[in-house]
């Protein structure tokens, strides 16, 4: 064998090689709840519904309480987790591309040439930025998708195994949860056997509607919730509760508490309707206010990281980078977030900024196209601004969440120097052209 070939051969043998138990980098398991409001949790106060399963993950944990998504639509929001970059910036706007009607139901449409081409150079589009997966990937890792998806077949997104073959937002994928953990359980115990450090995302459409919990949570919140829509949006939460908690008792029965960072975010928020089973879409999912866009994160690492509560405002795009980092692995220089270990760093931030966008995508490749409303939250104050597109044509907006956290009271003609000084800043983060 000539001595070329015999020394490629030898790397790739290396490579190929389990880490020893020294060199291994943590496991890490991120854990996406869907349609799921910030104040619907027991850390966060709720008297309303039980969580107790991400409440003992939050006393375990940096606790982040005034976590933010970029976007309060599933798409741009998830996408934001694996790229660490800003909707804008990754340019997945909204859920769907926009296309002609098509006659029937909404699934005639989902099945037309226009709308397969459109949802293919949306997934070109997403390649484009770096991705958690393959970051990860060259520092040993595999990885697996779960749940919810919007880019095709879970390779697009540098995944090594997935669930999703690539259907409009997880097809087999949303099994995950709701159906059965196996996919999820047999991957850490596989690679725990061949001693890979592993990357999971569990993002499994839960509380997302259909609420269909089983009834015996159901009777717990029937009668006691305003509404019975009401009733079965805080069931189905208690249920993906009861599935973190079987997840981390599969951690524990390997023996793989201690090696694993658990991150934990929403990835936009959910206010029941009272009068049908559908969302407050003024206050929650797809508005700009703190009801679709905050969301806690936590931060676990058992042994490593230290459990505390941190008031500084914090962004989905924040957590790359910390991954990152606690991983050894390459960051990039242009994302858009920092490290959540860096305290010195979260208090020099002088702003966490986000948008709005419309579901379906005006026109790929053209951000300002969808763009709705624009926002950031600086210390206590926030200011929402509207895009003058796409029916958002309301004057600027301003809260102190503090004293407002339903951010009922606009102070903005009451302080407009506030908000001339916050527009310039939202102007720097993005001019919205």
């Amino acid at each position: 064998m000539p001595r070329l070939l015999t020394l490629c051969v030898a790397a790739l043998a290396t490579l190929c090689l389990p880490l020893s138990a020294a060199d291994r980098p943590p496991n890490i398991l991120m854990i996406i709840s869907d349609d799921h409001a910030w104040t619907d949790y027991g850390f966060m106060g709720s008297k309303s519904v039980s969580t107790p399963n991400l409440d003992k993950l939050a006393a375990e944990s940096r606790v982040f309480p005034r976590g933010y998504d970029t976007n309060s639509l599933c798409s741009p929001s998830l996408a934001s987790l694996l790229t660490g970059r800003h909707v804008h910036r990754h340019g997945i706007t909204g859920n769907d591309p926009t296309v002609p009607a098509v006659a029937g139901k909404p699934a005639a449409k989902q099945k037309s040439s226009a709308f397969l081409e459109g949802r293919d150079k949306l997934v070109k589009l997403f390649e484009q930025s770096p991705l958690l997966p393959r970051l990860l990937a060259e520092r040993g890792y595999v990885s697996l998708q779960t749940g919810k998806w919007w880019m095709g077949d879970y390779t697009h997104g540098g995944f090594t195994e997935g669930m999703t073959k690539g259907g409009r937002h997880g097809d087999e994928g949303l099994d995950i949860g709701r159906k059965t953990l196996a996919p999820l359980t047999e991957f850490i115990t596989r690679n725990k056997k061949e001693g890979k450090p592993w990357f999971a995302w569990y993002a499994p459409m839960m509380p997302h509607d259909p609420h269909t919990p089983p009834e015996r949570l159901l009777a717990k919140y029937r009668g006691k919730a305003p509404t019975i829509q009401a009733a079965r949006y805080l069931a189905m939460v208690e249920w993906f509760d009861e599935t973190i908690g079987d997840v981390r008792a599969h951690l524990e029965k390997e023996g793989l508490t201690q090696d694993t960072i658990v991150v934990y975010i929403s990835d936009n928020g959910w206010i029941p309707r009272a009068d049908k089973p559908l969302v407050d879409f003024e206050r929650s999912k797809m508005s700009p206010f703190d009801g679709g866009v905050r969301s806690p994160i936590l931060v676990s690492w058992p042994g490593h990281i230290k459990p505390t509560v941190i008031d500084d405002a914090a962004s989905a795009v924040d957590i790359m980078p910390t991954l990152l980092k606690l991983a050894g692995a390459k960051v990039p220089a242009d994302g858009d977030g920092i490290d959540l270990l860096d305290d010195a760093a979260l208090r020099a931030r002088p702003f966490v900024p986000g948008q709005n966008s419309t579901h379906d995508i005006v026109e790929i490749g053209k951000p300002a196209s969808s763009l709705r409303y624009r926002w950031l939250v600086a210390g206590q104050l926030k200011l929402i601004v509207s895009s003058g597109l796409n029916g958002a044509t309301e004057p600027p907006r301003l809260f102190d969440l503090k004293a407002d956290p339903g951010e009922v009271k606009d102070l903005a003609s009451a302080r407009p120097e506030d908000v001339k000084r916050l527009t310039a800043m939202l102007d720097g983060w993005w001019d919205g052209r």
